[in-house]
C-alpha cells in the first residue's frame, strides 16, 4: 500500500475484510455459519454452513470434527455475512475521513486487519 493516508488504509482494510469474506463464503457454499455445541457444558463445538455442510475438517471415524467451543462460537459470529458488513463500515468510515477526518477506533480497527502496528 503506497498511499498512507487514513482514507486509503480504512479501504484497503475493507477490501481485504471483504475479499476474506467472499472466499469464505463461496469455498463454504453460505455466508451464515453456525457452531453447535452436541450438549449443554461441551467444552466443544461443530462449525456449520446454514446448509448444514461441515466447515471444521478433522474428527475421526465415528466422531464427528471439532473445534473449541469459544472458538467455533466466535468464527460462527464473524461468518462472512458479517465481514461484508465490516468492509461497509470500513467504506463508509473512508469516505467520512476525506471528509471530515478519520474515526481513531476505525483506523485501529483498520490497522488490525491489515496486521499493521497502531
Amino acid at each position: 500500500m503506497t498511499d498512507q493516508s487514513p482514507a486509503a488504509l480504512l479501504r484497503a482494510a475493507a477490501e481485504r475484510v471483504r475479499s476474506l469474506a467472499t472466499a469464505a463464503a463461496e469455498d463454504s457454499g453460505s455466508p451464515h455459519w453456525i457452531a453447535t455445541r452436541h450438549f449443554p457444558d461441551a467444552t466443544f463445538t461443530t462449525l456449520w454452513t446454514d446448509s448444514h455442510s461441515v466447515l471444521m475438517r478433522g474428527g475421526g471415524r465415528h466422531r464427528a470434527p471439532y473445534v473449541h467451543a469459544p472458538v467455533g462460537d466466535y468464527i460462527a459470529t464473524m461468518g462472512p455475512a458479517v465481514g461484508h458488513a465490516l468492509a461497509d463500515w470500513l467504506d463508509s468510515a473512508a469516505e467520512d475521513a476525506e471528509q471530515v477526518g478519520a474515526a481513531p477506533r476505525a483506523l485501529a480497527t483498520a490497522r488490525q486487519i491489515l496486521r499493521e502496528q497502531s
